[in-house]
């Protein structure tokens, strides 16, 4: 394995990783998790995944002789997205309903891990930016939108595994995932700011009670607050990508082919 193969594999880590002990902390360290150490890790957590952000388009723009270009198109989806999302505030649809993750999961399936990240962590933060959704629940909001990008890789290794390109299989596979991540988002999303918040009796974080019991408070929570919300998101998301993924696969094919073009010009001279 070459170096910037382990410089792309710690990058994808990293985040995870990030993202997983923050996720999880209240359940190891209950009683750390007031709402004012969670307020006081704020700025912490922003800068950290806007660090790690400014870290990746550093490393990409390396990588390629016109990723430069790559990077601008990625700005313009992400202007794009938290438009969406902008709209989407202004506009409330059905339940968890949201048209913006769509283009997250094409943009990671199609371009790679890295930048479905940052199109799902930047389209957060921008968005926020926009509506002035900015607060305590945002570095939660953006590592998971990233996660959704970052994941989306999984769908192409499917893809390229069955050779489904260009074919039915891969819409229903793209469809699927979006699904999921439909639920998956609802449910960790709930996690960033449960255990700070006062629910009904059952569903309450407890300080004093173990991981196991706190994860089935958690759960009746969830079904009961949660699920009908989510399984919007989810049919949502499946709708929107089994419509729109064909075309917008065909605008991102166009683009990586003129870069690709381009990129051969420049090298030829």
């Amino acid at each position: 394995m070459n170096k910037n193969r382990l410089l792309r594999l710690g990058t994808d880590l990293f985040v995870i990783c990030l993202g997983m002990l923050s996720l999880i902390s209240p359940f190891i360290f209950p009683q750390a998790s007031t709402l004012n150490n969670q307020a006081a890790t704020f700025p912490i957590m922003i800068s950290l995944i806007i660090l790690l952000c400014l870290l990746i388009v550093i490393f990409e723009a390396q990588s390629s002789l016109l990723d430069s270009k790559m990077i601008a198109f990625l700005a313009v989806l992400t202007a794009i997205n938290a438009g969406l999302r902008f709209l989407e505030n202004a506009i409330p649809g059905p339940g968890g309903f949201s048209p913006t993750f769509f283009l997250i999961i094409l943009s990671g399936y199609y371009f790679g891990s890295r930048i479905g990240f940052l199109m799902g962590a930047m389209t957060l933060l921008i968005s926020a930016l926009i509506t002035g959704g900015i607060g305590p629940w945002l570095p939660g909001q953006m590592i998971t939108a990233g996660w959704v990008g970052q994941s989306a890789v999984l769908v192409t290794f499917l893809v390229n595994k069955f050779a489904l390109r260009d074919k039915p299989g891969e819409i229903i596979l793209l469809s699927a995932f979006g699904a999921l991540w439909g639920m998956l988002y609802g449910v960790i999303i709930n996690l960033w700011f449960w255990p700070f918040l006062g629910a009904g009796v059952g569903q309450t974080f407890t300080q004093t009670a173990s991981a196991l019991e706190n994860l089935q408070r958690y759960v009746v929570y969830y079904l009961a607050t949660s699920l009908v919300w989510d399984i919007s998101r989810a049919a949502g998301n499946t709708l929107i990508i089994s419509l729109m993924a064909k075309p917008v696969l065909k605008i991102l094919h166009r683009f990586k082919r003129r870069l690709s073009f381009q990129n051969q010009e420049v090298i030829r001279r």
